[in-house]
């Protein structure tokens, strides 16, 4: 097109100007109109990935969205619509043009870690429903689900340290949405931890073994401010240990919440079942630090409670010339029912005349637990057969001696692990005594050729049923002086290190 002059000189220089900028102007607006008719379809996803099959882990979402609308403060926040996938590994975005264009974003963490079938650990809105023995927990990503019960996930729980215990209730914790749990009666600040008082509690080494030092150290890192809950009730058992109770919770009192039927409880943190390595021992790959829980520190504690005077036991001093005076005293555990030590008599002669102070002492049911523990504490060493009276340890002094007389039979392994091991975390020192077969009663029961003297082991591939039956519950012992003297002898001589 050719510059027509003719026309040029119809306006003025001035007019050209304007109608110039007037295009210029009409131009932008054309172009604004296009771009707001065409913005919905020229989001940044399309040109990445596929907006149907735009996929991220449960992780990562909950990192990024804000799925349900309690978590979400003001009315400028808009948040994508999820649903669950079949499989519960993923979360699908349905509309990708409605991703966050947040200011403000409150996110609830929620979580359910359950390790194995009798401990787990819960954070998020907790609901504690005694009366169908489940633990709801919300969850804040099904929303939007539809009214899917099969989808939903689920743990049964045994709230017990040892699997396959009787009397343990089994709890059920579930993940559900808003339609499915049900509402809170009483709500709590602090978290709880709900543990079984069933299995084997009455025995007082598995009070302490299974219950109360794993109470201790599921409990410490909450620093007292935790609600105990118990399921499998037992109001004999809380009043007995009820002293070391006070000293782990908030509340002076146990809540029993089996019957709590028409409650309830709503809790930010939950602890369902106990942290249980191994019978009065902490997971050695656990961090130590001096101010966390170890059994030293739970014998702290203990000494506290009970009053406990002695904290060590006699120690050799430089210029200390009635040290050697001292007499090491000696508590000897006896039992009347079964695994009697028959010749206690002839035992603490012999350990009068090697130097010892001896008692006999027969710690029964009836027993004040405080007197008693006071009692031990005064004592250097401690012996008595295989059995719960030796859970007594707990209150001897550090540097104590612990004597334990295993009895004749495959039964070593289990008699190390109860005792014997947890010796160096309570900074005791350890010795056995194995029976031999002339001084069980057993050798006067059966044959010599018979399998349960001459080849005990053998019961072993039987179980524990056999075992118990004949080498615990059927024998008693009759201890070889000559041969214990030389343990006694030991025992003074790792005093005197």
């Amino acid at each position: 097109m050719y510059y027509d002059p003719i026309f040029a000189k119809s306006f003025s220089r001035y007019e050209r100007k304007r109608f110039g900028c007037c295009a210029v102007f009409l131009c932008l607006i054309v172009a604004l109109v296009i771009s707001s008719t065409f913005r919905p379809h020229l989001s940044f996803l399309s040109v990445i990935v596929d907006p149907v099959n735009f996929r991220f882990s449960i992780n990562s979402a909950q990192d990024i969205f804000a799925i349900d609308a309690t978590t979400v403060h003001g009315s400028d926040v808009e948040y994508l619509p999820m649903s669950i996938s079949n499989d519960q590994n993923t979360l699908l975005g349905n509309d990708t043009s409605a991703i966050f264009r947040a200011t403000a974003i409150k996110r609830e963490k929620m979580e359910a870690l359950c390790t194995n079938s009798n401990y787990c650990e819960i954070e998020g809105d907790i609901r504690v429903e005694a009366n169908s023995s489940t633990i709801y927990v919300l969850k804040k990503y099904v929303e939007t689900m539809s009214n899917n019960h099969n989808s939903i996930n689920s743990w049964t729980i045994e709230p017990y340290p040892r699997k396959g215990t009787s009397h343990v209730k089994k709890w059920t914790i579930k993940l559900l949405g808003h339609n499915f749990i049900p509402k809170c009666t009483q709500n709590y600040t602090h978290p709880a931890i709900l543990f079984s008082i069933g299995g084997f509690t009455g025995n007082y080494f598995h009070d302490f073994a299974d219950l109360l030092f794993p109470l201790y150290s599921t409990s410490y890192r909450f620093r007292k401010d935790i609600h105990f809950l118990a399921s499998d009730y037992k109001p004999w058992w809380t009043s007995k240990y009820k002293q070391i109770l006070e000293k782990l919770t908030i509340n002076d009192q146990v809540v029993d919440i089996d019957r709590e039927i028409s409650q309830v409880h709503c809790f930010n943190n939950i602890v369902v079942g106990l942290k249980f390595y191994k019978e009065l021992a902490l997971d050695p790959l656990l961090p130590n630090s001096p101010m966390g829980p170890s059994m030293h520190n739970f014998r702290q504690l203990i000494r506290q409670i009970y009053s406990l005077e002695r904290e060590t036991t006699i120690t050799p001093r430089k210029r200390d010339n009635n040290y050697k005076k001292r007499r090491a005293r000696l508590i000897i555990l006896s039992r009347r029912k079964t695994r009697s030590i028959l010749n206690e008599g002839e035992i603490s002669r012999l350990a009068r005349k090697l130097g010892y102070e001896v008692v006999l002492a027969d710690a029964g049911v009836s027993t004040n637990m405080s007197e008693f523990a006071r009692t031990v504490n005064s004592f250097d060493v401690l012996m008595g057969i295989h059995g719960a009276g030796l859970t007594n340890m707990v209150f001897l002094p550090d540097n104590a001696v612990l004597i334990q007389v295993v009895p004749f039979g495959p039964v070593d392994g289990f008699a190390r692990r109860d005792f014997g091991n947890p010796c160096r975390g309570m900074n005791l020192k350890y010795l056995e005594y194995k029976i031999k077969v002339e001084e069980s009663s057993l050798s006067k029961q059966y044959p010599n050729n018979h399998p349960i003297l001459n080849d005990p082991n053998s019961y072993k591939e039987k179980g524990w049923d056999d075992i118990w039956s004949i080498y615990l519950n059927k024998q008693n012992v009759t201890i070889d002086l000559r041969r214990l003297k030389g343990t006694l002898v030991k025992a003074l001589k790792l005093l005197r290190r």
